[in-house]
């Protein structure tokens, strides 16, 4: 990958006695954090070779696309290094300009190569313009990894639900720039290993509870603007880390009930996610998301409207974060007439209580949340609800 190499003897460095790959300054040749040694991008020969191995990835093994890792260590001269640990460029700033002029190079010729391949960045930072074409300034990436994102989510849901009503702003703040870029929301390998635990793993409660959590994550993904990641394991509710070393707990879980529900869930949002533009259309546009309400800090519940741009479907979705049930909660909607339950992370089959409005509820003209209309709703606890109208 273009953003490091490994000090292995028998790998790129010193390939033929000289810095050929690297640079031979190690304040822009060396991570210090990694021990791994940094691509010389003013190189024209190691630009080349990076971006002859991202053909030969896609032309001989016909792979779907390729994600370039730790790319804010590329763009940022200073990255992971100290005060007089770094070169700045021509200009004194902290941009690798050359870094960035590959990063270009790479995707356009990817997409003049390869059209339908997908080119993905894993940026941690703000870097402006990741997922832009290289012709409008940006660095011509697809896509952006919301690593923001993901990390206020996993941080929310691993607060005790009693408290997460004091949390709301963690579920809210990724609206404020989720059009910035076009972005990826990644549950990946990188937050399952290390003593991070599973996804499970960090769900707090009893069993009962930690399931609900992670039903109700997992929904909230689907239905947030952004396309979606799960790395293995997740679809079933792995308990244990991933390791290298050995293989996911596919004999010993998957007949356990609970996650025959998770892994039944992932199946129903896909399919819901298939036909549903609302979840998909608006992705990268601001009307294709509508917050109801994102300030119940009281009751620890957040809603909106997802909008496919392109006719006048919508959906409604609720989540409850709290461990409390709440009964006659009032939701303000733009439309009258009944709203079909078209899922519920409570639901019996999944592995919940089957608390909730029995398929169906009608929207009264009382009005709530600055809107015409009001649903009364039962909100099953740690659940997330999805309404459509009609």
């Amino acid at each position: 990958m273009p953003g490091h190499f490994p000090a292995d003897t028998h790998g790129l460095v010193y390939f033929d006695g000289t810095h050929l790959y690297e640079h031979m300054d190690r304040r822009k040749g060396f991570h210090a954090e990694w021990g791994t040694y940094s691509y010389n991008f003013d190189r024209v020969e190691v630009a080349n070779f990076l971006v002859a191995s991202a053909l030969f990835w896609l032309e001989q093994f016909h792979i779907d696309g390729l994600r370039v890792d730790a790319v804010s260590s590329i763009v940022y001269l200073d990255y992971g290094r100290g005060y007089g640990e770094w070169l700045p460029n021509a200009f004194g700033g902290n941009e690798n300009l050359e870094a960035m002029a590959f990063l270009r190079r790479l995707n356009t010729t990817v997409h003049n190569e390869f059209p339908s391949a997908m080119t993905i960045a894993e940026e941690s930072t703000a870097f402006p313009k990741v997922s832009w074409p290289a012709d409008a300034g940006g660095l011509g990436f697809d896509y952006k990894w919301n690593m923001g994102w993901m990390h206020d989510t996993l941080r929310f849901f691993s607060i005790e639900p009693r408290f997460r009503g004091q949390h709301l702003n963690e579920v809210s703040f990724g609206l404020s720039y989720a059009w910035t870029e076009t972005f990826i929301l990644p549950f990946s390998h990188d937050e399952v290993v290390h003593l991070k635990r599973s996804l499970l793993g960090r769900m707090p409660g009893n069993d009962e509870q930690r399931f609900a959590s992670l039903r109700a994550l997992y929904a909230f993904m689907y239905t947030h603007p952004g396309k979606k990641l799960l790395f293995m394991g997740a679809e079933f509710a792995q308990e244990s880390e991933w390791t290298e070393s050995r293989n996911l707990d596919w004999g010993e879980l998957r007949d356990d009930p609970q996650r025959q529900g998770v892994h039944g869930l992932i199946h129903d949002l896909n399919g819901l996610y298939r036909e549903s533009p609302a979840l998909y259309g608006g992705d990268t546009e601001p009307t294709g998301f509508e917050w109801i309400d994102c300030t119940d800090r009281r009751n620890a519940v957040i809603s909106f409207l997802r909008r496919d741009p392109r006719s006048s479907a919508f959906l409604v979705v609720v989540l409850n974060a709290s461990g409390s049930a709440y009964h006659n909660y009032h939701l303000g909607v733009p439309l009258g007439g009944t709203y079909k339950e078209r899922l519920n992370t409570d639901a019996v089959v999944y592995g919940g209580r089957n608390r909730g409005n029995l398929g169906q509820v009608s929207a009264t003209a009382a009005g709530a949340h600055g809107r015409p209309y009001v649903l009364s709703l039962t909100l099953p606890p740690q659940s997330v609800l999805i309404l459509e109208p009609g």
